[in-house]
């Protein structure tokens, strides 16, 4: 496994992290404890050294699972959590006492003293523009509380916004080949900052590993059924913002651009981590084999130029023109 310095002054972590939004069993089949371990445990034993989780996954029970799993180990793992979307913040209760009671329980459910990383979690353009979000989490670095800060953002405009804060450590955006924009302004505007850059959405809620097609169907409770046209949060969320439909068929053609013995998950993550300016990926894991897989990535070369170029050129005829919601 292969790392990368999280930002300026950042700390060393794994290429391919580990997204944990599914150990907090808001969506799909609940992970039970035994289950959530062994994924943990799966991805420290193939050198994944970074957790991201957030606060409102499960209500903390992610958070928790996690800091159960540190508790048990001896493993060294760098875990990112984040604050701003639970009920009693999210839209417009952003205050320094909210920011301070929610990092409490956070460092209680993961069981440490200090968070790694304390990440904005998709909160309102207007609380990014106003700026006193970022004091707050400064006071909170400076107490000792966080060793680093950064933002999740849902758009270009967004991580723009918060490129002008001081001290800022990461930016986590949704990045893949179906979602090319960020190339163009976002990523080498990072970059000049000494910004690390975290992806989600790697695979676009699952479209890009190909194993989708026009009857797949998904759980009531499956944010790939109640969110697909955007009905519960920002729609670019799940499957990158595509239509269900139009993003399995864009799918499949993808699959013409494999090189021989490379799956399409495999070449959707290689060809996020072949922009240098990408720290890690998170992508979620509901199995260990998931787990495996990703790792794997780590391992395999650069793609050619040609097919990257090629790539490029796809997204720009065939796939921009549906993308919905914010970018």
């Amino acid at each position: 496994m292969k790392h990368r310095l999280l930002g300026n002054n950042g700390f060393k972590i794994s290429e391919v992290g580990l997204g944990c939004w599914q150990l907090g069993a808001d969506w799909g089949k609940e992970i039970d404890k035994t289950k959530a371990f062994d994924i943990l445990d799966e991805a420290v034993t193939h050198g994944i050294d970074f957790f991201d989780t957030a606060d409102v996954y499960g209500d903390g029970r992610s958070e928790t699972l996690i800091g159960d799993f540190l508790k048990a180990s001896s493993h060294n793992v760098k875990v990112a959590t984040k604050f701003g979307r639970t009920g009693n913040v999210y839209p417009n209760n952003y205050t320094e006492d909210t920011l301070k009671s929610c990092v409490e329980k956070s460092l209680k459910r993961l069981g440490v003293d200090c968070l790694d990383l304390l990440q904005l979690h998709c909160i309102p353009t207007e609380v990014l523009k106003n700026g006193a979000i970022f004091d707050w989490l400064r006071t909170l670095k400076q107490e000792g509380k966080i060793a680093h800060f950064g933002a999740s953002v849902e758009s270009v405009d967004q991580g723009l916004i918060c490129l002008e804060q001081e001290e800022l450590q990461s930016l986590q955006v949704i990045f893949n080949i179906f979602r090319q924009k960020l190339v163009e302004e976002l990523l080498p505007q990072a970059a000049e900052k000494g910004v690390g850059i975290i992806v989600r959405l790697p695979l676009a809620s699952g479209l890009l590993s190909g194993k989708f097609n026009a009857n797949t169907q998904f759980p009531e409770d499956d944010h790939r059924n109640y969110n697909k046209d955007g009905d519960a949060f920002n729609v670019g969320e799940t499957f990158a913002g595509l239509p269900f439909e139009r993003g399995v068929a864009l799918s499949e053609e993808l699959k013409t651009f494999c090189p021989d013995g490379m799956s399409l998950a495999e070449l959707s993550l290689l060809w996020i981590l072949d922009h240098k300016e990408v720290t890690t990926i998170i992508p979620g894991a509901s199995a260990t084999k998931h787990v495996i897989q990703n790792a794997k990535t780590s391992s395999l070369p650069a793609l050619p130029e040609q097919l990257v170029q090629d790539l490029k050129r796809f997204y720009d005829e065939k796939v921009h023109e549906h993308i919905r919601g914010v970018y």
